[in-house]
């Protein structure tokens, strides 16, 4: 019997793979050292682990494991919508904010049709783009940033999303709020405004997007957010739209069945009761913040200033002085994939982390400097 290949679609053989940050058992294993003395600061992760609460609610769901979760996440949508004082129907839960980005591919793109995005913005936009056969158009950054004219510019009949990253994953930098306001009340209302807030929660003084969906103002608006960063449940998997009914209601019908585990919106709910948690990491991240960008400073190395939980560095050869630290127990996240082969990203840790990682950097870019 002759044996044919499977059909498989022509366009994933050139369809990118994202490259996660390394984790912790897996340098661990491969370097032969122990698991304690690797220091992760590659994936934007919590240094300070999920509020106490949460581990408590997640324990106590774990009694439960053996019955579904709630397909509908009654009571974190409850929670959620009083927080923010939206409708439950305009909130949706996700598997991370990545699945988010899923639906909007299985109801807006196809083949003849694409999405807008920045130069250096977070790589699964593009990649879910191509997955439904889309185009992504792609602007030039302005400043390592959002060019929301050149943006607004690239849209045509046939753009379907436009994606902002607020603040930009990886490169930290901020849009103006009331440009950013500009911006979205220009875009064509056939096209979905996709406003990224996986960062929002380290801001101060974040603009209010949230009022703008509950007013119906601009009903071509979804808002993501997670529970992955500032509240360190990334092992968890949970996100959340915020939209209109009607797009919250489409993306429910591509929604799987169970999406969000018992374990992930116990550990929610509780974590939206731990203010005091909260606010401890959100002043861990400025304080840290500020000694990696003093340390890069004195390094007289290049960065760009950060609005989120980690800082976008010019080391030189990026790919080398990640596989440098990472032969330390450090492990950072090389931007070659982002075509900025000369920098790292690095998360904010604790303060003893960000030292050991500042310590280890310049020691390893001393010893670049002295074989060259």
């Amino acid at each position: 019997m002759e044996h044919k290949a499977l059909p498989l679609h022509a366009h994933l053989a050139s369809l990118p793979v994202y490259q996660p940050g390394r984790p912790l058992e897996e340098v661990a294993r491969e370097l032969g050292i122990p698991f304690d003395r690797v220091t992760k600061l590659a994936s934007n992760e919590n240094p300070l682990g999920p509020s106490p609460k949460a581990v408590m609610a997640m324990k106590k769901a774990a009694e439960s494991a053996h019955l579904y979760p709630d397909g509908n996440g009654y009571y974190l949508k409850e929670k959620l919508a009083a927080l923010h004082q939206l409708e439950p129907s305009q909130i949706i839960l996700s598997n991370g904010s990545n699945e988010l980005i899923e639906w909007i591919g299985h109801v807006l793109l196809d083949n003849r049709s694409n999405i807008v995005v920045s130069q250096y913005c977070f790589a699964i936009y593009p990649i879910v783009a191509a997955m439904f056969g889309a185009q992504s158009k792609i602007v030039p950054a302005t400043d390592f940033g959002h060019d929301l004219e050149g943006m607004l510019q690239a849209v045509d009949a046939s753009t379907k999303a436009v994606f902002v990253a607020n603040p930009n994953n990886p490169t930290g930098t901020l849009v103006n709020a009331e440009a950013l306001r500009t911006f979205v009340s220009q875009i064509p209302s056939h096209v979905l405004v996709v406003l990224d807030e996986a960062y929002v929660e380290y801001l101060e003084d974040a603009a209010d997007f949230v009022e703008v969906v509950r007013s119906g103002a601009i009903p071509n608006l979804l808002l993501m957010r997670t529970f992955s960063k500032i509240y360190g449940l990334a092992g968890c998997r949970l996100g959340y739209g915020m939209a209109p009914t009607s797009l919250v209601a489409a993306m429910e019908k591509v929604r799987q069945p169970f999406n969000a585990n018992s374990m992930a919106q116990s550990g929610a709910l509780a974590a939206l009761d731990d203010q005091e948690h909260l606010e401890r990491s959100r002043q861990v991240n400025r304080e840290g913040l500020t000694q990696l960008q003093e340390g890069f400073l004195a390094m007289g190395l290049s960065f760009v200033p950060s609005s989120a939980n980690f800082v976008l560095v010019k080391v030189g050869q990026g790919k080398e002085v990640f596989q440098a630290l990472q032969r330390q127990g450090i492990i950072v996240r090389p931007m070659e994939g982002y075509q900025l082969p000369s920098w790292v990203r690095v998360s904010v840790g604790t303060h003893a982390q960000n030292q050991r990682f500042l310590e280890k950097l310049s020691g390893v870019l001393e010893g670049s400097a002295q074989g060259c």
